[in-house]
């Protein structure tokens, strides 16, 4: 097992310290989720605190080992201080997105790493496209397939409102992750022309849906 790095080490302590934290105090998971009312009221922290929440053990641990997977080729090729930088960043757009296509459902709630794991998953595959995954431990997948594939999966998650995960939120994180990278290390978009115009593809689908009120 190769080392892990203080930041990701810290991040993953405060995921499982406020989950575990969250699913056995209803009244905490509660004010610091997601929430349209609440952040409408002015509770702004939600947006940032519900990036530590999970809906159970399963989501948790999903996100926790993607993060892992991951977070050592973004680090490996920007440094710590910018890996945390895309980490903050896509979490924080990933809330701001769910924000944005749900500010009128004053019922809509939401919890989960996801925007923020999705926006270092996205970075990395940008570094390593030909990188794999092992699905279920089983099964070893490129990392750009997967990645296409857990935003087309967000998509369908989005439209039929699949439990309680924002999925909208691994789109902000994705743009951010995207974003940022391509910003901190732009030789990327001559050296792998083909992986960015392709991780785009997803981002591109999501705004098309909406504009046609598709989402």
């Amino acid at each position: 097992m190769p080392p892990i790095d203080i930041a990701v080490l810290v991040i993953i302590a405060a995921n499982l310290f406020i989950s575990i934290k969250g699913f056995s105090d209803f009244s905490f998971f509660e004010k610091y989720k997601f929430n349209i009312a609440g952040i409408r009221k002015g509770e702004h922290l939600r947006m940032f605190s519900s990036g530590f929440l999970h809906g159970n053990y399963t989501h948790l641990l999903f996100n926790m080992l993607t993060l892992y997977f991951f977070a050592g080729v973004v680090i490996d090729n920007l440094g710590t201080p910018k890996f945390v930088i895309i980490y903050v960043a896509s979490l924080l757009l990933g809330s701001l997105l769910s924000f944005y296509f749900h500010k009128d459902e004053y019922h809509y709630s939401a919890i989960g790493a996801s925007g923020a794991v999705t926006g270092i998953l996205y970075a990395a595959i940008l570094f390593a496209p030909n990188s794999t995954l092992q699905l279920y431990f089983i099964v070893d997948i490129p990392a750009w397939l997967f990645g296409i594939a857990y935003l087309l999966y967000s998509i369908y998650g989005m439209k039929n409102r699949i439990g309680n995960i924002g999925h909208d939120a691994h789109f902000g994180g994705a743009i951010a992750g995207y974003i940022l990278t391509l910003a901190f290390a732009p030789w990327i978009i001559n050296q792998e022309t083909w992986i960015v115009v392709l991780l785009a593809i997803p981002i591109l689908l999501l705004f098309m849906l909406h504009k046609l009120g598709k989402l």
